[in-house]
């Protein structure tokens, strides 16, 4: 790490208030968030097809055909039983995939959640934006949208194992055609594309985006068989310093995605809050077959499952179920005796090994002690 990195502040907190500050919102947790959840984000994994077949994947989609796929009726009664249950204006609607434009009746279940009231947003590839599709997002009140690109035109190419990265760049120029309050890129760090950074930085700024959400790769899904794929300790920290020394060195925002406890060094200074875990507290799921689930990059495990559309009403699943989310029963072997388990809490569910019981990636040895 060079000393223009270490000597960047984007909070302009010190590491003692940080402390502080995680230390109330640790409190927060255990004393009012776990007893008393909020749901803030509620994802629809409308399908499991894509038209990609990413070597990162977690969910393995395009690798199956679809098991018992949600009906348009089965959707639009669960965003029924959402308006009927819960305050649409405090929950933002995530729609993702797959790639959730392969799926025929899209256009009619989102309007439909436009009619409902529902603020929502969407992940794609962009591969099928053209500029129709991006007029029909608009009129259909789509709000933000993240889109994928994982590396420059070789290396995307080889990672998502498509010829697209032409359609994927132009997806994202035809959508900032129209005024969306978010157009997202988001890129998956691997060993692969680290090196490209910077020139990805300088391309997404010309392009018009103002915001990029980085992330690091994670050991999950088909990456669990590529460890080739997976950044060491050094490329992690040279991800983080990038992102840290860009946060707002331009117009276009670079931020971390949403996992792991970064120490007290880095908390606030990747992203504009600190971390904590929504699975199972602030956030929920539906899967493409109508399963409840918590964050939809958790491994796809039968005790993880908490209900299913046609079958349970999800308001009493949210009340009554996801009780591994909302205990501390992941403090146990090394993570019992870690002094900054009062603040990651287990770090994040997605990355935790649910069989050996420990996290399969934690930042402590890499950016903190």
């Amino acid at each position: 790490m060079n000393k223009k990195t270490e000597t960047i502040s984007n909070s302009g907190l010190t590491e003692r208030q940080k402390t502080v500050h995680l230390r109330r919102l640790a409190e927060y947790r255990d004393l009012e968030l776990r007893p008393s959840p909020r749901l803030h984000t509620l994802f629809i994994e409308m399908t499991e097809k894509c038209n990609e077949h990413c070597r990162h994947c977690g969910s393995w989609c395009g690798d199956y055909k679809e098991k018992h796929p949600t009906t348009t009726a089965e959707i639009k009664g669960f965003l029924d039983q959402i308006k009927q249950d819960f305050d649409v204006k405090e929950i933002r609607l995530c729609i993702t995939g797959g790639e959730p434009l392969l799926r025929p009746d899209f256009f009619e279940i989102v309007y439909y959640a436009k009619s409902l009231g529902f603020g929502w947003g969407m992940t794609s590839n962009g591969t099928l934006i053209t500029p129709e599709v991006a007029k029909k997002l608009y009129l259909a009140g789509m709000r933000t949208v993240s889109i994928s690109v994982d590396g420059l035109k070789e290396t995307h190419e080889w990672f998502r194992q498509a010829p697209r990265y032409d359609a994927t760049i132009q997806g994202v120029k035809n959508l900032l055609a129209y005024p969306f309050d978010h157009v997202q890129i988001t890129t998956v760090v691997h060993g692969r594309n680290i090196n490209e950074l910077e020139e990805m930085y300088q391309q997404f700024s010309a392009l018009g985006i103002r915001s990029w959400r980085v992330i690091n790769i994670e050991p999950m899904g088909r990456a669990k068989d590529q460890p080739e794929l997976l950044l060491t300790p050094d490329q992690l920290k040279q991800m983080f310093s990038f992102i840290r020394e860009k946060r707002n060195a331009g117009p276009m925002e670079v931020t971390y995605g949403c996992s792991h406890y970064l120490g007290t060094e880095f908390e606030r200074e990747l992203r504009p809050w600190y971390f904590i875990c929504g699975a199972g507290v602030y956030t929920a799921s539906m899967t493409a077959g109508g399963d409840f689930v918590s964050c939809l990059d958790l491994e796809r495990r039968p005790e993880l499952v908490e209900g299913n559309v046609r079958t349970d009403r999800f308001k009493d699943v949210w009340e009554k179920k996801y009780r591994i989310f909302r205990t501390d029963w992941r403090k146990v072997g090394k993570c019992a005796e870690c002094e900054h388990y009062r603040f990651c809490a287990g770090d994040s569910f997605h990355s935790w090994d649910f069989d050996k019981m420990e996290p399969i990636l934690c930042l402590k040895g890499i950016l903190f002690e």
